[in-house]
């Protein structure tokens, strides 16, 4: 699993309108990389609207953002469309991107073993260095969550 510090591994995945998105295109800009199962269900909604709901703090702050799952560049579509996303989803049905970063495997869900995607969220520097992890991700406020965690980021970095 990428940890703080890592450099980004190397992948090649498409948004949902067939933009190729790479560690070199992602390059000179910061990215908040949201990981999750799967379009349109109940926790991946709510984790998805809540990064939308507050998507201008992240702009504000010059990061780009994308969301990543194994679905389909359609189903993306259909997903962003719906519930009026202002970032891109990226579509990594090969799970290339997901397994590079470590996190597929097996997890707990609903009280059973299953294979699938670990709910994590990467930020990432201009230079395509991790600088935050979030792997326990609450899904109703995940935007929130998130912006608390680049604020103590920013703290951190003024004091050192």
């Amino acid at each position: 699993m990428i940890k703080i510090g890592d450099r980004i591994p190397s992948f090649s995945s498409t948004t949902e309108n067939g933009t190729v998105v790479t560690p070199e295109t992602m390059k000179g800009t910061k990215h908040i990389l949201f990981f999750y199962p799967k379009d349109d269900s109940p926790g991946c909604t709510k984790e998805a609207c809540s990064i939308r709901d507050n998507y201008k703090y992240f702009t504000r702050n010059d990061y780009v953002v994308y969301g990543v799952s194994p679905d389909k560049e359609k189903k993306h579509q259909k997903f962003i469309d719906k519930f009026e996303f202002q970032f891109s989803l990226l579509a990594d049905v090969e799970k290339e991107m997901i397994n590079a970063f470590g996190l597929w495997g097996p997890k707990k869900f609903m009280g059973r073993e299953i294979v699938g995607v670990y709910r994590t969220t990467v930020v990432v520097n201009e230079e395509g260095i991790v600088t935050n992890i979030i792997s326990k991700v609450k899904t109703k406020e995940h935007g929130e969550q998130l912006i608390e965690e680049l604020k103590l980021t920013k703290t951190r970095s003024l004091v050192n």
